[in-house]
């Protein structure tokens, strides 16, 4: 059922009048013309808040909203709380309604690699000196690279406001830092072909170990991918990437390099496909756990018991030997 035409400001500025010259409810309700519970709401609003949100609490709103977009964009709970500062009490409803009605909609920030001054410049460059490259360069590239897969990592995510098109704007981007955590560490490479070979990375991931993940695994995959003789390996400038003994593995097994710009992950194409991977095997550890048969689990309950007795006796004989 649709609202009832809201009382003008100055209407309702005459009932706190009329109220503070002490007047009662029925009195105010009888020489405006208004109901009695409309009389009272008003009032109870006005003790409360010290205003009453109508035309002007909307303009307020609606102003608060376009200056803090302006600044930087806020999670609804921000703008009530900061609306409130101001004496404007209004629902979050409200809030994405008017937000919506001024082009401005929600939506989870993209995520970007926080840039130095220096980093963004080399990246520049990288991309103005690579952009008219044919398109037969990049498909003889092998983009490779390392990551940890992270199988049941605790995903936060941030609801903001912003107007459509705008998701790469600086405002609307949580920066984030290399290595934020993860179960798996791979190293893998791929061309424009498909995908070549995947390497589990065991222990730590030096410039020995390294090199030998090169050697194992590009020269079979640069076959399988059928790459020409003039493909570019690329790599990131990762310490363990541009040591000494790496460049000098590098120049004696004659590995041509992609030049590449520090802290770029974003102009790797690998990083979609290890977005892809960790969903997939996120699905896939789903799936098997949801396969393991009720017996299995049965049989570890039962034999719960001697664990507790193993434990025991192995608690009690260092204590004894202590």
């Amino acid at each position: 059922m649709p609202r009832s035409k809201e009382i003008q400001e100055q209407m309702r500025t005459k009932v706190i009048e009329i109220y503070q010259s002490g007047k009662g409810y029925k009195a105010i309700s009888k020489a405006l013309g208004l109901q009695r519970t409309t009389v009272r709401d008003i009032i109870h609003k006005w003790q409360k808040h010290g205003t009453f949100p109508g035309v002007a609490g909307r303009q307020k709103l609606l102003q608060e909203c376009r200056d803090n977009s302006s600044e930087r964009p806020q999670k609804t709970p921000e703008l009530r709380a900061s609306l409130a500062s101001i004496k404007v009490i209004v629902h979050d409803s409200t809030i994405r309604k008017r937000l919506g009605k001024n082009g401005l909609h929600g939506r989870f920030p993209k995520r970007k690699t926080l840039l130095s001054k220096k980093s963004i410049k080399a990246c520049l460059n990288f991309s103005k000196k690579h952009l008219n490259d044919c398109q037969d360069f990049w498909e003889n590239t092998l983009w490779t690279n390392e990551t940890k897969v992270e199988l049941f990592g605790r995903c936060v995510s941030r609801y903001i406001w912003r107007k459509s098109n705008t998701a790469f704007k600086k405002k609307n981007i949580i920066p984030t830092v290399k290595y934020g955590g993860g179960s798996v560490m791979v190293w893998g490479c791929f061309a424009a072909s498909g995908s070549g070979s995947l390497a589990v990375i065991d222990g730590t991931m030096n410039s020995t170990v390294y090199q030998k993940i090169l050697k194992v695994n590009v020269r079979p995959s640069v076959c399988q991918l059928k790459l020409k003789r003039s493909w570019v390996l690329q790599q990131d400038n990762d310490p363990k990437h541009t040591s000494k003994s790496t460049s000098e593995w590098l120049k004696k097994n004659k590995k041509n390099t992609l030049e590449w710009p520090s802290q770029s992950p974003n102009l790797n194409p690998i990083e979609m496909l290890w977005q892809d991977l960790a969903s997939e095997l996120q699905q896939f550890c789903k799936d098997e756990w949801a396969k393991i048969p009720p017996e299995r689990c049965k049989r570890l309950v039962t034999s719960y018991r001697k664990c507790l007795i193993a434990e025991g006796g192995q608690i009690v004989f260092h204590t004894t030997v202590c």
